[in-house]
């Protein structure tokens, strides 16, 4: 599956964004979707996730009660709804896309940037 974000900018602390990922290839719906995020000098790390029927969701808890993670399978797209944005928010934001949670990392897309300032 390949793997196109997008939806990223600049933004000042408390404002939001909506970032967009995009699935081609095989059958979206088959697979389980998520985001991770890396900010500047440091790892990738974990940001949500969303079941293959988007029944079940999953947060880092950074994120949680500020970021909601949600995908349209007729559109093959998963979507990153971020809220009260933080400069601690500030990273390269990538979507992911496995057939469970366990491997979500097997196909990455290309990352957007987000940049919220103080």
């Amino acid at each position: 599956v390949q793997l196109q974000a997008s939806g990223g900018g600049l933004v000042q602390a408390g404002e939001s964004l909506r970032l967009s990922c995009a699935a081609s290839g095989r059958t979206f719906s088959n697979y389980v979707m998520g985001w991770f995020r890396q900010a500047p000098g440091k790892e990738r790390k974990f940001v949500s996730a969303i079941s293959w029927s988007g029944g079940g969701t999953y947060y880092a808890d950074s994120v949680k009660g500020r970021f909601t993670i949600s995908r349209d399978n007729a559109k093959n797209t998963v979507f990153l709804q971020m809220n009260s944005l933080k400069p601690e928010d500030t990273a390269v934001y990538y979507c992911a896309a496995g057939p469970n949670i366990a491997t979500i990392q097997a196909n990455w897309g290309q990352g957007t940037l987000v940049t919220v300032s103080s």
